[in-house]
């Protein structure tokens, strides 16, 4: 390999010459509703990518991934957002999503639809926690924090915007998007079309391939050509390492040691990350303490732009063991204790477990440099002690310490625990941390037991007074007790998963601060589980358990008002006299259908009178059942009071329909029980679909139609035949029913639900009542008269008119027929 290709550096080149691969194309993008216009997209897509500099020697690999479209909902808690999984490989220099978010409305573009901002949430590991109502999070929780985006529209009917992160993180990577919280009216499933907001994020992520691996205590010689700028290296850290120490010899270059060296760790430097100038510093060393353990640490070697001529250096990394202080990692160990590398070094020349160093290149060279073998003494670390893991169920997991719960903290060192959550399954819950402390193990002295917990490596500070538990590269949470407060808890919403270490430290309260304390050995009770949700949610919310193709997460759905993470935030909640007033009026309207009920005994309409009192009698147990706060009632299974009311509901239309044509009875029961039947199937296919109430109401209608225009004809008069019927009973029914269908279908909403709905069924049961006809009359063929003796004549009587017109006593006589 020459100079100028040389393996981890960089050169500007013209980007024509830009060679690499496309990638694999995964991650769901089967069974997309549409592609939009992708032949557009893409090119716009690559420009950040065009802006990279690219490598001599083609050690870019780009990777495709893309999400199907989902609908989005208006934010109402998080159970409402839509959640996209995405993987990002190691060694990535760029990630760039492609959020396209489209309209539609009956199965065409919605360009009639309203613009409506779009947020999407993007973090690193878990899922975002998120709060865009601006809401109180329950006490003793943490929030960690994520990047926000919102999209504006820039055509009537689809937007596309563009998130760049340069040097992202590897690993999982979470976005959640939703529509602004709306006004919740309640509508009529198919009464309309509704707009519809998709959202398809795409990923292109580029990455590195065969970065040089620096390997501790060795040395790897460089030399960067004129038209390279930066040379690439990463190196291994194993657990219990303290110190990682970055150091560039032997540098010659036009202009003394033009380089930058700059380290991060997981992921490419980036220009913020932790850099030293080597012009201004002689030697040129870079230390990091308490770096992240068991991940790869990436180390960049550039040089100052318009340098001159080529710059030749050295680099080499030294790491110190903290299990044995006064020694720093040799540079090869028996593979029984090789560092704990990983197999996949992610470069051609990595080595594995139990090999040996590869042999030195013309160009690049390796030999091994003196160990010092003295270190601060503040680089000590303590054991930790391990937990056991108890899976009860779906983010239920409790982590128990061997010999616990009690945990003794003696005074001159700290007692470290670890607790392992696992990739993707544990993140979507919440870590619960609680500490408790026994007031009777201090013998009277004034300590206080300081908790931190720290995400990949534990925090061992020489200072034994420190109280804090953040450096300038590490952000831990901190938890006290003491004898006045012995409890103190912790809870994290969607953790990032991997190692989490508790350091227990006791100190003692004096004029000028916290100092170590002396023969006094605190006690405390600690506990660590995994719960879904915090608290439960409590008792105003549902904790919830969701899928977004494989990957499993809790929210909690709040009612009543009650808002917030854990449904703990009061701020609109529904009193509990406004709770009881909503169950009151929903369930007390119901006793509207008694008059219904009377008049239909009185007409002799027993089986319309036996569905009336159905309807009445389960549609007030459903609502009492069915109310958002602690003022609940049910006296059977929620689904099962849900069916019975709706079905109810949909037979009193139809019995009243039906008695209104006036059929024969024999063809009345029929359509009776035709009609239970065919509601009972559509009603367990969709309750909720406007079909299942109009499609009965037309059915029925249409019978009474063809029954009374029948009748008319024959008759040769309208029929009712009288205005009185008209104006009285028909006319005012129907306007009330109508009335009532409007409400339903227009003005209800979740907020005016309790009493808009209350007066619909006011509404629907006065209008049976005037919608019911009278008392049916006797059929109007009378039979044949009893026999007189000594007489041969018989009466023929014809039909009554109906609806009570004419005098039942009164019969006209037509004919005298001979028998």
């Amino acid at each position: 390999m020459g100079a100028g290709a040389r393996r981890g550096c960089w050169r500007r080149a013209p980007h024509g010459s830009r060679r690499g691969g496309m990638g694999r194309r995964g991650g769901g993008g089967g069974g997309q509703r549409r592609q939009l216009a992708p032949r557009l997209r893409l090119p716009l897509l690559l420009l950040p990518l065009l802006l990279l500099p690219p490598p001599a020697d083609g050690l870019f690999v780009t990777d495709y991934f893309t999400r199907t479209p989902r609908k989005l909902s208006p934010f109402r808690s998080f159970a409402s957002i839509e959640l996209f999984h995405f993987h990002i490989p190691e060694d990535t220099v760029i990630a760039v999503w492609n959020l396209i978010t489209f309209k539609e409305q009956g199965g065409t573009f919605g360009d009639q639809c309203p613009d409506r901002s779009i947020t999407v949430y993007f973090r690193s590991g878990a899922p975002s926690v998120i709060n865009p109502l601006h809401t109180h999070f329950p006490r003793d929780t943490a929030v960690p924090g994520s990047f926000a985006l919102t999209l504006t529209w820039t055509l009537p009917n689809r937007t596309t915007g563009v998130f760049n992160v340069t040097s992202p993180l590897p690993g999982d990577w979470f976005l959640a998007a939703h529509l602004p919280k709306d006004e919740g009216k309640i509508s009529v499933k198919g009464l309309y079309e509704e707009c519809q907001y998709l959202f398809q994020p795409q990923l292109i992520v580029q990455r590195l391939v065969n970065i040089a691996v620096l390997y501790p205590g060795h040395v790897t010689e460089q030399s960067m050509a004129p038209h390279n700028r930066s040379c690439l290296y990463k190196v291994f850290v194993p657990s219990y390492t303290s110190r990682v120490l970055v150091e560039v010899l032997r540098c010659r270059g036009a202009e003394g040691c033009p380089l930058w060296l700059r380290v991060r760790a997981k992921a490419p430097p980036l220009h913020n990350s932790t850099a030293l100038d080597c012009r201004e510093h002689a030697p040129c060393q870079l230390a990091l303490d308490l770096p992240f353990w068991q991940h790869w640490y990436y180390v960049l070697v550039e040089k100052h732009p318009g340098v001159p001529g080529p710059v030749s250096f050295q680099v080499t990394v030294q790491l110190t063991d903290c299990s044995r202080p006064s020694l720093a990692r040799p540079p090869f160990l028996p593979s029984s204790a090789s560092m704990n590398m990983p197999h996949s070094f992610g470069s051609a020349g990595g080595l594995a477990l139990g090999d040996s160093p590869p042999p030195a290149s013309p160009n690049s060279t390796k030999h091994p440099v003196p160990i010092p073998t003295a270190s601060p003494t503040g680089e000590r670390c303590w054991p930790v002690r391990p937990t056991l893991r108890n899976e009860l169920d779906t983010f239920s997991v409790h982590f128990y310490i061997f010999f616990g719960p009690n945990v003794s903290v003696p005074p001159d060192r700290p007692a470290v625990f670890v607790i392992n959550l696992l990739p993707v399954l544990d993140s979507g819950g919440v870590l619960n941390l609680e500490l408790r402390l026994n007031v009777s193990s201090l013998r009277g002295e004034n300590v206080t037991v300081f908790g931190c917990l720290n995400h990949e490596v534990p925090l061992t500070s020489g200072d034994n007074a420190s109280v804090t538990c953040e450096t300038e590269s590490l952000a831990g949470f901190l938890l006290s007790v003491n004898a006045t407060a012995i409890l103190s808890r912790l809870r994290i919403p969607y953790p990032q998963t991997g190692s989490w270490y508790l350091s227990l430290r006791s100190l003692c309260a004096t004029e000028h601060g916290f100092e170590p304390c002396t023969n006094v050995t605190a006690e405390v009770y600690l506990r660590a589980y995994l719960s879904p949700c915090i608290n439960d949610c409590g008792i105003y919310g549902q904790c919830k358990l969701l899928r977004t193709n494989n990957y499993l997460y809790a929210a909690c759905e709040c009612k009543a008002g009650w808002n917030g993470w854990g449904c703990t935030d009061n701020a609109e909640a529904f009193s509990y006299g406004f709770q009881l007033l909503s169950t009151l009026l929903l369930c007390l309207s119901n006793v509207m259908f008694v008059p219904p009920v009377a008049i239909a005994v009185r007409s002799h309409y027993l089986l319309e009178a036996a569905v009336y009192i159905f309807t009445m009698f389960f549609s007030t147990f459903y609502h009492a059942c069915d109310q958002p706060g602690i003022v609940v009632f049910c006296i059977m299974e929620y689904d099962v009071l849900q069916f019975c009311d709706f079905l109810g509901s949909l037979m009193s239309v139809w019995v009243t329909v039906i008695a209104m044509a006036r059929l024969q009875p024999v063809v009345k029961q029929v359509l009776y029980l035709l009609g239970a039947m065919l509601l009972s199937m559509a009603l367990q296919m969709d309750r909720h679909g406007l079909w299942n109430l109009l499609g009965p109401s037309l059915f029925a209608l249409g019978i009474m139609a063809i029954a009374w225009t029948a009748r008319t004809i024959r008759r040769r008069h309208c029929y009712p035949p009288t205005w009185k019927r008209w104006a009285f009973y028909l006319c005012p029914g129907a306007l009330i029913a109508a009335a009532a269908v409007l409400l339903y279908a227009f003005v209800e909403t979740e907020e005016n639900y309790f009493y808009i709905h209350s007066i619909w069924h006011l509404l629907i049961a006065g209008s049976v009542g005037f919608l019911l006809p009278p008392r049916a009359k006797p059929s109007g063929r009378l039979g044949p008269l009893p026999r007189r003796k000594g007489c041969g004549y018989q009466l023929c009587v014809n039909e009554q008119e109906e609806l009570g017109l004419v005098d039942p006593a009164v019969a006209s006589i037509n004919s005298i027929c001979t028998s």
